[in-house]
């Protein structure tokens, strides 16, 4: 039997989505693991100023930092929108709570932005009633070692911790002032994806405490599988990668969230004349040494996020009107059954924000979600459904 760090390592990718929406494929984590969870606690109030980018960015940080103070060795992860949550061994529990503090002081000096943030062991929750499993979903069936693969969460687990965040429990204090995590490769330099099918749909579905696990997985199976008659299965990012714009919208952007301890006008010029080379070298398809243009702007199609298991269903889908009315009305019965809460929310356009450590490598991570609000909206209309 692995040893409790190398749990999420052992396991196996698996590249059928509707497996894991309907259940198979997930292990137990140990108890001693410990369960990070972070969000931003006024993104309602940043969405109405119209700066979801920016809190799509803070969200990602979120794995970035800790990808980055881990160097490197693979640990589960979820992207919420307006935050993130993963699972770490104890081995790592000290760096994943002084990421998170960091993270809390850059998001405050930074950008104004309150950040909370929580850690607690898997022991804590199970003996709330609930479990913590995870799988490993590869996207792309044909990649090898260096394949880019996202976590997948059931078990009640990750929404408990982070229910108990937001009620103040497990919190983790913010670091000293001028902390700054380490946020290499976290970048925003796409242009924002435009519905091709008539609208960008996110989409959240969550099991009734208490009903039926089988009710829940019925319900999940049936959206994915109407999805499924989407072009693509609803995938919000063109085959051949993201637009391009020159300059990128996020330029200052991601200058102000890696700057770190250095100048912020140094950081600005070091970005820009970056995305500049990988705006000529995407533009015309081109080879630089080990990167290849084209295959990474198709790679960031192949590795995007836009649907996952955490405690429920999340998917960002590019559909038409019929397919989203469609799915509503399967949410619709099954929230009246008693069996799920769900929220769907609709805007014109997708956005990704990208966590790249190495360009030349497959294994980079493309983070979906609405431009408007996306999984954030769509959570807050949960209380309606």
């Amino acid at each position: 039997m692995a040893a409790p760090q190398d749990v999420y390592a052992g396991i196996a990718p698996v590249t059928d989505f509707a497996a894991l929406a309907a259940g198979e494929g997930y292990t137990a984590l140990p108890d001693d693991w410990l369960v990070g969870t972070a969000d931003i606690v006024s993104s309602t109030a940043q969405i109405a100023q119209g700066q979801y980018k920016t809190v799509n960015m803070i969200g990602a940080a979120v794995i970035a930092a800790l990808a980055n103070a881990l160097q490197g060795a693979p640990f589960p992860f979820v992207f919420g929108g307006d935050g993130a949550a993963f699972a770490v061994p104890p081995s790592a529990g000290a760096a994943a709570r002084r990421t998170l503090s960091e993270l809390r002081r850059w998001a405050e000096e930074e950008f104004s932005v309150a950040l909370r943030a929580a850690l607690v062991p898997v022991a804590t929750l199970r003996a709330e009633g609930v479990d913590l499993r995870v799988a490993r979903y590869a996207p792309d069936p044909g990649q090898g070692a260096e394949a880019a693969d996202y976590a997948m969460f059931s078990g009640g687990g990750m929404a408990l911790a982070e229910a108990r965040m937001k009620a103040g429990a497990d919190a983790v204090p913010p670091a000293p002032p001028g902390s700054r995590p380490d946020l290499t490769g976290l970048s925003c330099r796409w242009a924002n994806l435009r519905a091709q099918n008539g609208l960008i749909l996110s989409l959240v579905v969550l099991p009734v405490p208490g009903a039926p696990a089988e009710g829940f997985r019925d319900i999940a199976a049936q959206v994915v599988e109407i999805a499924s008659h989407l072009s693509r299965s609803g995938h919000p990012v063109p085959p051949q990668g993201p637009p391009l714009r020159w300059p990128p919208a996020g330029l200052r952007l991601e200058a102000r969230a890696t700057h770190g301890q250095g100048s912020l006008p140094r950081r600005l010029t070091g970005v820009l004349l970056f995305h500049l080379m990988a705006f000529v070298l995407l533009r015309f398809g081109l080879r630089l040494g080990d990167f290849d243009a084209g295959h990474y702007a198709r790679q960031v199609s192949v590795n995007a996020d836009f649907r996952k298991m955490d405690d429920g269903l999340k998917m960002t889908l590019d559909c038409d009107a019929a397919t989203r009315d469609r799915i509503e009305t399967v949410l619709r019965r099954g929230a009246e059954a008693g069996l799920i809460r769900y929220g769907l929310f609709d805007q014109a356009e997708a956005l990704v924000t990208c966590f790249v450590p190495s360009a030349s490598r497959d294994d980079h991570m493309h983070f979906v979600d609405g431009a408007a609000g996306g999984y954030t909206e769509a959570a807050r209309r949960l209380k309606s459904s």
